[in-house]
């Protein structure tokens, strides 16, 4: 459904652009957001320790229930009603993805804006908090010996992107002012 409304949007793209969009919205991340705009997770009949381990907040849980939401507004009102849906939840992240602010997940940007500016790649460190089920993880990004990003988030995936959006932030906000 999000490779349809990419291309009926926007069918000006490449195959591989597309591609790139829907990549962008249909990931575990993207549609954990998207589950985290409704309020989904507070919906969410969990298993005690589930629950306990903080299971209502967890993008992978989050992001699965909402492709269950989206399966269930198909089986029970079809395709249409699916294809709706969908565009009412992750529609903007397509337009986003297809302008460019959000075809790329933030690592993958970074890098590629690191090795314009520096000839060089980004290096992250990482640090925990927190008991094993409720981890909290921080991540901080050097490019060329300076740190451009901070983040912190659920999972280590989560803390990098989190870091490395900031630093892109940064990054062009230093080129656009020509001190990169």
């Amino acid at each position: 459904m999000v490779a349809d409304l990419a291309f009926r949007n926007h069918a000006d793209l490449a195959e591989g652009r597309l591609t790139d969009v829907r990549k962008a919205v249909v990931n575990a991340a993207a549609l954990a957001q998207a589950a985290e705009e409704i309020a989904l997770g507070p919906e969410l009949l969990l298993g005690k320790g589930e629950a306990a381990a903080g299971g209502r907040a967890k993008p992978s849980i989050l992001s699965d229930a909402l492709e269950a939401v989206v399966g269930a507004v198909y089986v029970d009102g079809g395709a249409a009603a699916a294809h709706d849906l969908v565009a009412r939840l992750v529609g903007h992240r397509v337009v986003e993805a297809a302008s460019g602010t959000g075809g790329l997940d933030h690592k993958t940007a970074l890098q590629e804006l690191a090795a314009r500016l520096f000839d060089a790649a980004p290096v992250y460190r990482l640090a925990e908090d927190g008991p094993d089920h409720a981890k909290t993880f921080y991540a901080r990004v050097s490019v060329a010996g300076r740190e451009w990003g901070s983040g912190m988030g659920r999972s280590k995936k989560h803390a990098e992107q989190e870091a490395a959006r900031e630093a892109c932030e940064r990054l062009r906000d230093s080129e656009a002012v020509g001190h990169a």
